[in-house]
């Protein structure tokens, strides 16, 4: 069998990223970007913000790395700005703009786990696996508390963590080992779960035994390109390959 055949029973713990794997909050954050973006980009009168620009620029990156990354690739200089900014000339700025909007959206509708993240979440609870979170966002733990799950986890890295610590965020692998080392498991004997492109690259980087693509949107081409070794539509596939 190959590496991906026995994906369950062959690995010692798992590190999933947040968004987009375990929850669908990639839809509240594609939506808080495209407000944030398209109010900016109107008031400058420029193109406006496109769909594909998310998967290009923002998806899986930091806050502020996809600020600057997205304004790089339209060729938009703009300064760093000041932690408290919250207008739209500035990287800091937008970054927090677009964190107000996502907040608004959590705390109005809520979030819940995707279905077949569940059933492997619970599968690898029954085979006493440790698992992390290993997320760019800094929401991680309000939006693990609002879905329920925050207790299934031993450790979460996440965009705050990853400041404080100051651990390069994706595609760069050092928030993944960070959660391996807090496991207590090898890169080699755990499992990454990713849907961004740049997630995936993160997890090949760091040497981990294997890299799981979850194609959410980002495509399993462009997932299969940055490394992964499996590519599934969701999780539960990963419970059906080990049944």
């Amino acid at each position: 069998m190959g590496r991906a055949d026995r994906v369950i029973d062959d690995y010692d713990a798992y590190l999933f990223d947040l968004d987009g794997v375990l929850t669908p909050t990639v839809d509240l954050h594609r939506r808080a970007w495209a407000e944030t973006f398209g109010a900016f980009l109107a008031a400058r009168g420029l193109a406006p913000y496109r769909e594909a620009e998310y998967f290009a620029s923002l998806d899986g990156r930091s806050r502020f790395a996809g600020v600057r990354a997205l304004l790089d690739a339209r060729g938009l200089p703009l300064p760093e700005g000041l932690p408290g900014d919250a207008d739209l000339d500035s990287v800091v700025g937008i970054g927090n703009r677009k964190n107000l909007a996502f907040t608004e959206v959590l705390e109005r509708d809520g979030i819940a786990a995707y279905p077949g993240s569940l059933v492997l979440l619970d599968r690898l609870a029954r085979l006493g696996r440790p698992l992390a979170v290993v997320s760019s966002s800094r929401n991680a733990e309000a939006v693990l508390a609002a879905a329920g799950l925050r207790d299934r986890f031993a450790a979460v890295v996440d965009g705050a963590v990853a400041e404080r610590e100051g651990l390069p965020g994706k595609p760069a692998p050092d928030t993944f080992l960070r959660a391996a080392e807090l496991l207590g498991v090898a890169p080699a004997r755990a499992v990454v779960l990713e849907d961004a492109g740049s997630g995936v690259a993160a997890g090949r980087a760091g040497g981990f035994g294997l890299v799981v693509g979850v194609d959410r949107g980002a495509g399993r081409d462009e997932l299969r390109a940055a490394g992964a070794d499996l590519v599934v539509a969701d999780l539960a596939e990963l419970v059906e390959m080990d049944a």
